[in-house]
């Protein structure tokens, strides 16, 4: 009888564990939702507000999300949804990080990431948030375009592409904001708008990158295509 009631206070915290686990599904409100959804919306899956509430736009973004990742695609942020978004959940809620980023989760999700994580550290920790997801995206446009190297080590690694290369920079270890900031770029957000080039006016004095068509200024870069 003793034995058996012990099984059952198992069962029951495993089950109360399970159930902690799976977070936020349809039908779910409140911060934590809102804070998912607004990673969903910079990241380009969700349109509109960002409205606490869990339905099935925000689903359908989730899934849209988990699918890029090669995640399982059942539309509920579960613990390796939360991972892959960059989110840290906790009971019903989720902590957000600096630059307007939900979470303080700065962990390394795969090889190219740590990489991407590197050249942001040492491309552009001086600037803001949103400054060093733009260089992290100007490396992932690269990958899109047919002009560079399709893969993210062959665009950092191409011949004069990043002085933080020729002056070993890149091999220093990234901080906890630039790793956000790369794995919010790997997840979508690209504040440039499809730039494939910056550059800091004050730090260069390459004339042919000033020949091309700045999009936007970001802190201390211009971002151009």
């Amino acid at each position: 009888m003793k034995r058996k009631l012990i099984l059952m206070l198992v069962c029951l915290l495993l089950l109360n564990a399970a159930r902690a686990a799976t977070v936020l599904e349809v039908g779910s409100t409140g911060t934590a939702v809102k804070e998912v959804q607004q990673k969903l919306i910079q990241w380009g899956y969700l349109t509109g507000s960002a409205d606490g509430k869990y339905g099935a736009k925000t689903q359908a973004a989730v899934q849209a999300f988990q699918k890029k990742n090669g995640l399982s695609a059942d539309g509920r942020v579960g613990p390796t949804t939360a991972a892959a978004m960059g989110v840290t959940l906790s009971g019903n809620s989720a902590a957000a990080s600096s630059g307007g980023s939900v979470s303080a989760s700065a962990s390394i999700i795969s090889a190219d990431h740590r990489l991407l994580s590197k050249l942001v550290y040492a491309e552009a920790r001086g600037e803001s948030y949103k400054g060093q997801v733009a260089v992290a995206a100007v490396v992932l446009n690269r990958v899109a375009s047919a002009s560079f190297p399709n893969t993210i080590s062959g665009v950092i690694y191409q011949s004069g592409a990043f002085s933080c290369v020729s002056n070993g920079s890149i091999n220093n270890t990234p901080d906890a904001t630039a790793i956000r900031a790369a794995r919010d770029a790997l997840n979508g957000w690209d504040p440039t708008g499809g730039c494939l080039y910056y550059y800091n006016p004050k730090a260069t004095s390459d004339k042919w990158i000033r020949t091309r068509t700045v999009k936007t200024v970001i802190g201390n870069h211009r971002f151009a295509v």
